[in-house]
């Protein structure tokens, strides 16, 4: 009982304070495990990849993968179920909240120029929010952590520069991008 309270307080406050959308809950997902031990960087980075290559919102997915992964070791099969629900329900429940707030002040209030001023700050928080996740993910994806050093995951590398490439040349559907880089993965064995 009490990991699936520590699940709600950390994703609830991950969905209180993680503005931008689900990349911008990356860092709290580092600081997490971190903080909590329930899984390791490297856990983040097939959660992404996971949670990309299925359908939904990007941090929704994530916080259902903890919440699965860390109550199963605990609970088991059903427990792990209850884990998937109580981390994805505390993870919205803030934007709920707050945007149900939120949107009966700003009828009220939206030609204040102060909320313009509050829109423009909050823009590059979340930008650098999303920035930060994205280094975070490219350090895992890219670079290799050996005992004293850390060395360049060429392949990854160029996959990454291909797949950006064809992402802003040819502007297909990024799914047809996934199933490219998991094939690759499976061909070259990544």
């Amino acid at each position: 009982m009490i990991l699936y309270l520590r699940l709600f307080y950390e994703f609830f406050k991950t969905g209180l304070f993680a503005i931008g959308g689900g990349l911008a809950t990356l860092p709290f997902l580092y600081e997490m495990s971190e903080k909590t031990g329930w899984f390791t960087t490297h856990d983040i980075s097939n959660m992404i990849a996971i949670s990309e290559s299925t359908p939904g919102p990007i941090g929704v997915n994530m916080s259902a993968y903890v919440g699965f992964h860390t109550a199963y070791t605990a609970f088991g099969p059903l427990g792990a179920i209850v884990g998937a629900i109580v981390a994805t329900l505390s993870l919205v429940m803030p934007s709920i909240i707050v945007i149900e707030i939120i949107s009966g002040i700003l009828n009220k209030f939206k030609e204040s120029q102060i909320v313009q001023y509050v829109f423009y700050g909050l823009r590059p928080a979340s930008s650098a929010l999303v920035l930060a996740s994205g280094m975070a993910i490219a350090k895992t994806a890219f670079l290799i952590e050996n005992a004293d050093k850390i060395l360049v995951n060429y392949r990854s590398l160029i996959l990454g520069v291909i797949l950006f490439a064809g992402i802003k040349i040819f502007k297909l559907h990024p799914i047809i991008y996934i199933a490219i880089a998991a094939a690759v993965g499976i061909i070259f064995k990544f």
